[in-house]
């Protein structure tokens, strides 16, 4: 039984961001594509396999326990974050309460994490933890832990129970390369209708195209729970993928998830072809994440031209010292040439922003909320800066002793620490809020996004939808 929990609504498909959606400013949930994955191979592996994204369909206990009357699991997992950990697990608990079932939960907080840091977790109706991929793991895992076949030992990535019961943690930092070996995600299974676009409210697919990241940066987890090097699918592979949601499930729009989708020009390149000469052209539109420095003109051209409707682009900071804290690799200089050149392609893009790192001042702050509106994107979003276990930003807060409470609960929207060094949390949140009013309510603003979408009631239904909950998490 392969589920997302009852509860707030998280990002909980990607290890890296977690993002708390109900916070954010023009986020939508993302397709459940680990439990996807984890669905397909458990399938083509002979099992039964029940799968149920409870959050996002805003079911409760209730929906959840005639499911496990209903189907008797064996074994149930679940894809937890660092936010909703806590709870996650006292779910679990109650579940085990009433039904006699093994219990895994997936989650970054779990890669090659110190015992000491789980002590503070109330694990004992948890079997086991899953920090590496899930997806090259649930397999043997089951076979193992259902039917005695193989040692749990030898299952890299995990931590398991002994007889004991005691945590027993195997090896960790072993990432698959074989991408193109894992079927696609059992969307047969998923409430596909679930998961949309924040602006048409139409059907958006997620499709994952590569692991790891070479890139840096302090305050990101990916280096750390899928290695520096780009493992990337075939072309040909996430092409069939493409063609699997468009003819099957009728799906026309596409969330391309990679750290950067842009790391691989001349991939890119081949895939944007791909897409351009096939029966999909001008019938499909795609979304994809960027670096301000491994964008051009010529591939924005490209981008374009095959259908992007949107790029999400990592500015982060509007100030040159932070950039280099960070390990970002990039400039204030390059943000504003990376804006200028979107700008010209006429994609839209929204700009990410991270405010509160320990060494920032208020002056620092206001550098990077100033640059939103020098680089001017369709959409933004501002971020806390979150020190996440084992990033290096963890230990600069702990240099800078701004850390004031467990990982456990937290996230970049409500972080665990008191602030910068000499910038309370209260202020940093405040200003967030303020500058997200300015930012949204100019009069220009609004004008302009009202006579993009006049023609589109949809999206005019959306935006306004949008601002409501803007003004309602920011004003109040």
């Amino acid at each position: 039984m392969l589920i997302y929990p009852p509860g707030k609504l998280f990002q909980r498909s990607e290890d890296r961001a977690q993002c708390n959606v109900e916070e954010s400013a023009v986020t939508t949930v993302h397709a459940c594509n680990d439990l996807g994955y984890a669905a397909a191979v458990l399938r083509n592996g002979g099992y039964d396999v029940f799968l149920r994204d409870y959050q996002t369909e805003g079911a409760g206990d209730g929906a959840v326990l005639n499911d496990i009357l209903s189907f008797k699991p064996d074994l149930v997992f679940m894809s937890i974050t660092n936010a909703t950990v806590i709870d996650d697990i006292d779910f679990i608990s109650r579940m085990k309460k009433q039904f006699s079932f093994k219990a895994a939960l997936k989650g970054a907080i779990f890669y090659n994490t110190e015992e000491s840091l789980l002590s503070e977790l109330k694990l004992d109706d948890i079997d086991f933890l899953i920090g590496g991929e899930e997806e090259f793991i649930i397999k043997p895992l089951c076979d193992c832990a259902l039917c005695g076949e193989g040692k749990l030992e030898d299952i890299d990535g995990i931590f398991f129970k002994n007889e004991e019961g005691e945590l027993v943690k195997t090896k960790f930092g072993c990432w698959r390369n074989d991408l193109d070996s894992l079927p696609f995600p059992a969307r047969d299974l998923m409430n596909n209708a679930l998961y949309t676009r924040p602006d048409t409210n139409e059907i958006l697919a997620t499709i994952s195209v590569s692991r790891g990241c070479p890139s840096g940066c302090t305050y990101c987890l990916t280096p750390i729970i899928s290695g520096r090097k780009l493992r990337i699918r075939s072309v040909e592979n996430v092409f069939e993928e493409m063609q699997e949601c468009y003819f099957k499930y009728n799906i026309r729009n596409f969330f391309f998830r990679a750290d950067t989708f842009t790391y691989n020009n001349d991939w890119v390149n081949e895939l944007c072809d791909r897409i351009i000469a096939s029966d999909m052209y001008k019938k499909i539109e795609f979304t994809c994440n960027t670096r301000v420095d491994t964008v051009t003109p010529q591939l924005l051209e490209k981008l374009k031209k095959a259908g992007c409707f949107m790029l999400v682009v990592g500015f982060e900071s509007g100030s040159d010292d932070t950039l280099r804290r960070i390990g970002k690799g990039t400039s204030v200089e390059d943000n504003i040439r990376a804006a200028k050149m979107i700008k010209a392609s006429k994609i839209p893009f929204c700009g990410c922003f991270m405010i509160g790192f320990p060494w920032e001042t208020e002056d620092d702050i206001k550098q990077t909320l100033n640059m939103m509106f020098r680089l001017d994107p369709d959409f933004m979003e501002i971020h806390i800066a979150m020190p996440y276990y084992s990033t290096k930003l963890y230990d600069d807060c702990l240099k800078y002793k701004t850390i004031s409470a467990s990982a456990f609960g937290c996230d970049y929207f409500s972080p665990n620490t008191t602030g910068t060094e000499s910038v309370p949390i209260e202020r940093v949140i405040q200003l967030k809020k303020e500058y997200n009013l300015k930012f949204y309510l100019r009069p220009d603003y609004i004008t302009k996004k009202v006579a993009q979408s006049v023609k589109n009631p949809k999206v005019l239904l959306s935006y306004y939808r949008h601002g409501m909950k803007l003004l309602n998490k920011n004003i109040k």
